[in-house]
């Protein structure tokens, strides 16, 4: 049986960019991470994904969660550095 850490690991995503993604697309986790995993494997997905953090940013209503995603941005830009490119 898969749990859902086994599902994350297998992405290649960070759970933070999963999240992310969960939150922009308002959809469960566990729909998210195999969103976040086609997007990964398909030219531009990566692009995507940093966009889709990068609007969480702009639509947080809290400062403490823009924090949050932009510590995520941060993290996602860090170990997938094609993301950062202009989508």
């Amino acid at each position: 049986m898969l749990t859902y850490k086994d599902c994350v690991d297998a992405t290649g995503l960070e759970e933070g960019a999963i999240e992310a993604i969960a939150q922009h697309e308002h959809l469960p986790e566990i729909v998210a991470a195999e969103l976040g995993y086609g997007l990964s494997q398909q030219a531009g997905g990566e692009q995507i994904i940093d966009q889709m953090i990068r609007d969480d940013i702009k639509t947080a209503k809290q400062p403490e969660t823009a924090t949050h995603w932009q510590k995520v941005l941060d993290r996602f830009e860090s170990s997938h550095p094609m993301g950062t490119q202009s989508v």
